[in-house]
This record gives structure tokens, sequence and C-alpha cells, in this order.
């Protein structure tokens, strides 16, 4: 027998869910929330929405920002200082991927001690967590309904994976209204990102009915309202249409795990401070071609998803066209399309390459990978062509 596990948090979903946040606070027992958060996030105006609703609650609140993008191990550990010395009893991430993973990560050494790279990898985390509830400002990472935190570690220039239950949130509060601030580059990296987790997940070898069922809607979401939502901020059914794929591709991601993609994307965003949505973006149509040979099929239907009428293509074929949906996407939404002028260089491929081989999201890509298959990716992606 095929057993499977699907795992989510609490899901508030809806325009005007931000106003739950002091009720739903309340309902997981906080008395003194930690606000975690990032200086863009906070001018925002969103923070001081979200303090007023814990007021009205009458649930007080510390709020600490000190977070980069791509959030690294010695910003845990100060967030982790801050936590303490405020005594708070719950940790309320407002933001987006690198807030929300700072606050698990935070959350995590609150109960169980040490230091981040205690927990990197799989099912590490063996004591329960402080209440956690999540409010996302973007549509891309999932990490509001996911059991993963990636955190660089600043020494060894790699993204660590942790993955376990124990970081999937207590409560998620998706409210569209929160991608209104978002400057149109952001929106479409995030945006593509939520891609990347819809595709890979769904061929991943850990994919199961459930999650198919949250990455096949997660990329018709995507196909039929990013570039609505790229091109004006004030489109609140693309926003809202955009959420809602995030959070599926998230479920999806959260309980199929990932790829090649991420894998690899995980090595250039700690190497060279890239954003991984823009990263994933690039990368994800050249991972696709070589995992085509062994999913062809699935991909097929991912060109379904994309709009494609494929009822007189052979399988093959309809996969090459979701590729190239891909590609055109990205174009539209002007993100680039190879690696050229990122950083990358061939002197570093190697040991990205290497670095890819441990990451925890290459276990459940379709294909069997080498270091040199992947070092092939990574210069195809930097030169063009396939």
């Amino acid at each position: 027998m095929n057993i499977s596990k699907f795992v989510a948090p609490e899901i508030i979903f809806g325009l005007g869910a931000l106003n739950q946040v002091g009720e739903s606070a309340l309902r997981l027992g906080a008395t003194r929330v930690f606000v975690v958060t990032d200086r863009g996030v906070l001018e925002s105006g969103w923070v001081e929405k979200t303090v007023f609703f814990l007021r009205q609650a009458r649930v007080s609140w510390e709020i600490w920002y000190n977070i980069t993008s791509n959030p690294k191990d010695s910003e845990v550990m100060d967030g982790l200082r801050h936590y303490q010395q405020a005594e708070c009893d719950a940790i309320l991430a407002v933001g987006g991927g690198s807030p929300i993973d700072t606050a698990k990560a935070i959350a995590m050494l609150a109960t169980n001690g040490g230091v981040v790279q205690d927990y990197e990898g799989v099912n590490k985390i063996t004591r329960p967590l402080p209440p956690l509830l999540i409010v996302p400002s973007t549509a891309g990472s999932g990490s509001e309904v996911s059991q993963f935190a990636i955190i660089v570690d600043q020494k060894r220039k790699i993204k660590m994976a942790i993955i376990s239950k124990s970081l999937v949130p207590d409560i998620a509060i998706v409210d569209p209204q929160l991608l209104q601030t978002k400057e149109a580059r952001l929106t479409a990296a995030t945006g593509v990102d939520a891609l990347s987790h819809a595709i890979e997940s769904y061929v991943s070898l850990a994919a199961t009915p459930l999650t198919d069922v949250q990455a096949l809607n997660a990329v018709r979401l995507i196909a039929g309202n990013l570039r609505e939502s790229v091109a004006c901020s004030t489109n609140l059914e693309a926003k809202s249409a955009m959420a809602m794929a995030s959070l599926q591709a998230g479920l999806a991601f959260s309980n199929a795990i990932l790829g090649a993609t991420h894998a690899m994307t995980h090595q250039l965003d700690a190497r060279l401070g890239l954003h991984h949505g823009e990263t994933n973006a690039v990368l994800l149509p050249y991972v696709m071609e070589f995992n085509r040979i062994a999913c062809a099929a699935k991909y097929a239907r991912v060109a379904e998803a994309f709009g494609i009428d494929t009822t007189r293509l052979s399988v093959w074929v309809a996969a090459d066209a979701a590729i190239r949906a891909v590609r055109r996407l990205v174009r539209d939404i002007g993100i680039p399309e190879t690696l050229a002028g990122m950083g990358l260089s061939d002197e570093l491929i190697p040991v990205l390459s290497q670095n890819a081989l441990k990451d925890a999201c290459i276990v459940t890509n379709p294909r069997d990978c080498t270091a040199e298959d992947i070092a092939t990716i990574f210069r195809r992606a930097l030169r063009g062509g396939r």
C-alpha cells in the first residue's frame, strides 16, 4: 500500500483577511507577539495595520525587521536574541519569503536550542515551536503553508534547506490586498517562483494525487493572471488569483518537495546574492528540458494548464509546448532568459554543481542527476541555447 501524508495550516483567505490577525493570535494563546518583517514591508504600512488589529485584540507586540533578502544564519540568531529579550510567547511574520523563513527559524531555535545548521535537512526538529502566525505580502514563496525554511549559511555560502512538519505554521492569513504595494519586478519574480513550485512539485518523485491537484491549478492561475498582475498593481482580480496560486503551489511543494531547479537556485542565490524568483525563472525551462525524458506526459498536462490545445500533439511535442510557454511567460513579464550579467562565471559552476547534489530538493527530481548534468544546465542557462 502506498501511504502519503498531506500537511497544511489553518488558512484564512480573502480581501480584508488581515483583520483576523488579532483574533487569530488570541486563539493561539498569544499575549505578546514577536512581529518579524523587513524594512520594505514596514514602510508599506502593512505592519502598522497589523499592529492595529493586534491592539484591538489587546495583544501586545514587539517589532523586529533586521532582515535582508536571502535571510542569513546571523540574522536568525539576532532575531532569536531579540525574541528572548522581549519575552514574547508567539511569532508573527508579515512579509515575503525572507521574513517568513526567518520567523520559522527563530521559532525553531526558541524551543529546540542550538544553531540553524543543527537542523539542516529533513525532520531534525524534536520539540514543539511557539505559536506561529503568517501574513504573506507576496504571491510567490508559499512559505506561509509549507514545511520549509531556507536560510543562508554565510560561512559555507550555501542555502540550507530545513524541512520539517514542525515548520508548518499554525495559521496563514492570506489577504490579496497586501500584494498591491509590490513593484512590478518583484511581482514578476515572485510569481515565477510560485510557478516553479507548482511545476517542480507536480513532476516530483514524491507527488501524490493531493499535491497534483494543487500544483496544476496553481499553473492555471499563474498562466492566466501573472501578466495582468505585473502590469497593474491595483488589479485585485489578478492579485487574488496570484495569492491563491502561490498558496496552492506552496501546499503542493510542501508535501511533494521540489527538484533540480531549486537545488540549483539555492546555490546561486547564496553565492551571488541573487533574487530567488529571478534565478528560478531562468533555470526552470532548462531543467524542464533536461527532465522531459522522465516526465513528458506530466509536462503535456502542464501545457494544457497553460491553455494549450494538445489534442493533436504527441506527448513529446506537447511537453515541448509547455517549456516554450514557460519561456514566453518569463519573457513577457520582463525577466532575463539567461544568467548572463548575473555574476555567474564558468569558474563557479563546478562547486555550485557539487553543492546542488547535496541539496535536499535534488532527491525528488524526476530524473537522476550527476554533477556534470547540473554543470551542463548551468552553462546552457548562462549562455542560452539548448
